[in-house]
């Protein structure tokens, strides 16, 4: 394949950021809080990528709609406790400063907050690196492709030179949605065949194999 992609969006958790055990552990440790049946650890990770409330309904579906707001209270007391102390996963940081430096344009698509975005973006560094970023309490939650429609009209760059890569579904989903190639790494939260099933353009195994396949085609 020759080099063709000039838009490069990045999801955020667990493409970037070691965070799916964090956040499967926060959604368990609310859910036990709440004395709600607990998720399993497949269950938690699978709504990983979709906006928080979306989530939480995912998970605890007979959950009243009353008590949904003490859901997201409790899951975010326990995410935050240990967010500090999340890192990126190791080689990205030098991953994304090499693309940067190469000229390509780079973005976000999270299902994170804004403010849950500034704050990882504050505390990895990477922040400077993102020229625009589109997060769930601003856009439609993945897979709807209203995030990634908006950035591309924003860089000015069609769906053709546009790449989505991300650890989920929700993430190769909204590609297909929107009309851009998918990258997906099986690192994360998904697993490999569940990612396959979307026909991403090729699956990596680690952030080493994801630097190399962006080296040959970006």
């Amino acid at each position: 394949m020759g080099k063709s992609f000039e838009l490069l969006v990045f999801d955020w958790d667990g493409t970037l950021f070691d965070s799916t055990g964090s956040i499967v552990r926060a959604l368990q440790a609310a859910c036990r809080d709440l004395e709600l049946p607990e998720p399993s650890a497949t269950q938690a990770s699978h709504v990983i990528g979709l906006e928080l409330s979306l989530a939480l309904r995912h998970i605890a579906p007979d959950l009243p709609g009353e008590r949904l707001p003490s859901l997201v209270s409790r899951y975010r007391e326990h995410y935050l406790a240990v967010d500090r102390d999340i890192r990126l996963f190791a080689g990205i940081h030098e991953l994304i400063e090499a693309l940067h430096a190469s000229g390509c344009q780079l973005a976000v698509a999270t299902g994170k907050t804004r403010k849950g975005l500034d704050r990882a973006f504050a505390n990895s560094g990477l922040g400077p690196y993102f020229t625009a970023s589109r997060c769930a309490d601003e856009c439609f939650s993945k897979p709807h492709p209203q995030m990634l429609q908006e950035l591309m009209d924003e860089f000015a760059v069609p769906g053709e030179r546009t790449l989505m890569i991300g650890d989920t579904t929700h993430d190769m989903q909204m590609a297909v949605n929107a009309g851009v190639a998918g990258l997906a790494v099986t690192y994360g939260a998904h697993t490999r065949a569940e990612l396959t099933r979307l026909k991403p353009l090729a699956c990596v195994d680690d952030v080493d194999q994801l630097a190399l396949w962006l080296k040959r085609n970006v």
